[in-house]
């Protein structure tokens, strides 16, 4: 039974904070990756701003370790550089038919007030994008509906996470789970007063790779 919870405002990008429970563990460098990957497509950061629809200063931004991208922010770079959202996480690394991480091991990738780890890094050939999702109170995904092929699988581990689904709010708390078709629009947020997880298996609807793009859209 769908629950109602009013919904948070949330800048879009704002001075990244310090760390905290919610970054635990070897926190990835998200701007960094995003230097690099741009990079590599040699397109300057002006290029990429008119790609994606952002500021050239908020990209900069970003970049430089100034500010923390929003999940929303991160999807309009990956979309831009058709690439799924797990490409900022992690560096390239030796890929596996199996993966096995320690608790120790997730890499998060910080935004405001949360984090996301790529539970499935080094997977070959991978057909799901499984990540763990960590939000502080009033934490969310950012300001822009998310849409990208195929399905979205969500089970909460901890603390209450509202999740709208083409304009449907749903409630879930611990043990709770949600399934749906991931072109509807879709956001989330902690509306709870304390830190919320959840696991994320995003599983698209085409070859591995094209669900993820910021929550994801297709790579080539």
């Amino acid at each position: 039974m769908a629950k109602t919870t009013a919904p948070a405002s949330r800048a879009d990008a704002r001075p990244a904070p310090a760390a905290r429970e919610t970054a635990a563990g070897n926190a990835v460098d998200v701007g960094g990756r995003l230097r690099a990957l741009r990079e590599e497509r040699q397109l300057s950061i002006r290029a990429l701003a008119e790609a994606s629809g952002l500021a050239v200063n908020t990209l900069s931004l970003i970049e430089n370790g100034r500010t923390s991208p929003s999940v929303s922010t991160l999807q309009q770079i990956a979309v831009a550089l058709r690439l799924p959202i797990t490409a900022f996480f992690t560096p390239e690394t030796p890929r596996s038919r199996v993966v096995f991480l320690k608790a120790d091991q997730h890499q998060p990738t910080r935004f405001p007030h949360g984090a996301l780890a790529d539970l499935g890094i080094g997977m070959a050939q991978r057909r799901i994008e499984p990540l763990l999702l960590t939000l502080d109170p009033g934490a969310g995904s950012g300001p822009q509906p998310i849409i990208h092929p195929g399905q979205e699988f969500v089970f909460g581990l901890e603390g209450q996470i509202g999740y709208t689904v083409d304009g449907q709010r749903y409630l879930l708390e611990p043990g709770d789970s949600l399934l749906f078709e991931s072109t509807l629009p879709h956001s989330w947020e902690n509306c709870g007063p304390a830190l919320a997880r959840a696991v994320l298996i995003l599983c698209p609807g085409e070859p591995a790779g094209s669900a993820a793009a910021g929550h994801g859209l297709p790579t080539p």
